[in-house]
């Protein structure tokens, strides 16, 4: 005799909540309480209390008045149930979605619709992605030893400073650190050949970066002014074109194997290798790092709580004498501490994907009815804090994710366009270098906590270093 339990029922079947009000106003309305009167975290909090949901219709910038082109509409999806549809590429459409409906020149990109704009249903999204994963594979062997020597040349030159000027600001020179180390590492790339880049490469990226993605990004600055000179209009991208392509020759250049096998072994075009090597490694893999590790940082340095001495101690007592990525595995507390900071502070905070097709969308307590073309919107500081999930989830826990019920909460960090349990592949849209991401935040704080006895400052700067002793 056996029995069966029955499948679960869905939830039940629910009018899809909210509304984007009347043309014209209800954009420019959502638009300046996202941007101006509320924020991203209080304008998506204040729909969930409106429309009693975690699911329901909006807004999202750009909108009107100088965006006509693009349809600020979208279907907001804030818990980690609802969220999760956007993995399935059977019903999720990642076509020119990188910032919602808003799609930057194609100047930008010089020509080309780079990876993170193609869907996995794009036979060069596969050719694409198998050639990024194949860098990283072979960059493995090069990744640790040469992230410690760039640690030790930055970190000695912070010592210095600190010592002459009684502080130093870390920010610019761990950019300039992760930039030769991403060079070299992934696209075989010496940075110091050539002194023009050496010298402003990082500064031609930002600059590249932000005012691409100006129009979708809230920076706080004094309003207006953001509104007036961030928000309204998109910036054209002939004002970075000399530092982009000065960039572009040096790939060309300096990391002319690495072209050279995109082109013989993964059949693209010299463009297409160039431009999607740009986008990989430096928008997703460098800024990614430059937004991640201040926050990081700062979390460590500026912590009442003790925590720099816990971390300290298992820097010191597990992993063995050299560090590796195998040696930052056995620091749960300090790995809990990197995905923490991902939970709360996510370096691309909002994703999107179009429906494929119609299908029925489930959250932790509603059904609702979505239909082919619709936009889904995911802002995952949010996401990541469903209170279903995470216990206190407004509050920084950095050991939340140490021991079995910790670890078993890393399938709900959806940081890296996946949950942090999967693995990117050729035919997903998961980050492909996110465990490179963990591990390597990780070595940095074990690296620093080996190397002194106290350090002191915020997400900036250094006031005070003890060396160990």
């Amino acid at each position: 005799m056996s029995t069966t339990s029955a499948p679960p029922q869905p939830p039940p079947l629910r009018s899809l909540p909210g509304s984007y009000g009347w043309p014209v106003v209800g954009p420019v309305w959502d638009k300046l309480n996202y941007f101006w009167f509320q924020g991203p975290v209080e304008f998506y909090k204040k729909g969930i209390e409106k429309n009693k949901s975690t699911v329901f219709r909006t807004n999202v910038p750009p909108s009107f008045p100088l965006f006509v082109s693009v349809n600020p509409k979208v279907v907001a999806l804030l818990d980690t149930t609802s969220y999760s549809h956007m993995f399935d590429p059977e019903i999720a459409d990642k076509r020119d979605t990188l910032l919602g409906d808003f799609m930057p020149s194609l100047g930008y990109t010089g020509g080309q619709r780079t990876v993170p704009y193609l869907d996995t249903e794009e036979t060069k999204h596969t050719q694409i992605k198998r050639f990024g994963l194949d860098i990283l594979k072979r960059g493995s062997k090069l990744w640790v030893s040469e992230l410690q020597v760039n640690l030790e040349e930055m970190w000695t030159a912070v010592e210095a400073e600190v010592s002459a000027k009684g502080s130093s600001s870390f920010a610019s020179p761990m950019k300039q650190s992760m930039f030769k180390f991403i060079n070299k590492v992934c696209l075989g790339a010496e940075v110091s050949k050539s002194p023009e880049i050496a010298k402003s490469g990082m500064s031609f990226i930002d600059r590249w970066f932000f005012l691409m993605v100006f129009p979708t990004i809230n920076i706080n600055v004094v309003q207006p002014l953001e509104e007036i000179f961030l928000h309204s209009f998109a910036y054209p991208p002939f004002l970075v074109r000399g530092g982009y392509n000065k960039l572009i020759d040096f790939i060309k250049t300096e990391g002319r194997e690495t072209v050279q096998r995109g082109m013989t072994e993964y059949g693209l075009t010299e463009e297409e290798t160039v431009h999607n090597l740009f986008f990989m490694f430096y928008f997703n893999c460098l800024e990614g790092f430059n937004l991640l590790l201040p926050d990081i940082l700062g979390r460590l340095f500026t912590d009442k709580t003790g925590l720099q001495d816990r971390l300290r101690a298992e820097a010191r007592q597990n992993g063995g004498p050299d560090l590796t990525f195998e040696a930052v595995k056995q620091m749960p507390n300090i790995r809990s501490l990197v995905w923490e900071t991902l939970r709360f502070k996510p370096p691309v905070p909002t994703q999107y994907s179009r429906a494929r097709k119609d299908f029925r969308l489930s959250s932790h307590d509603a059904s609702y009815e979505i239909k082919k073309g619709e936009l889904l919107c995911g802002y995952l500081p949010l996401v990541m804090r469903d209170p279903v999930i995470f216990n206190d989830p407004d509050t920084f826990q950095p050991d939340r994710f140490v021991g079995e019920k910790g670890t078993d909460l890393l399938k709900y960090l959806y940081w890296s366009n996946g949950p942090e349990t999967a693995d990117p592949t050729a035919t997903n849209k998961q980050c492909m270098g996110k465990d490179y991401v963990t591990l390597s935040a990780s070595m940095l704080v074990a690296y620093i906590l080996r190397r002194y006895d106290s350090i002191k400052g915020d997400s900036s700067k250094i006031t005070a270093v003890e060396m160990a002793k």
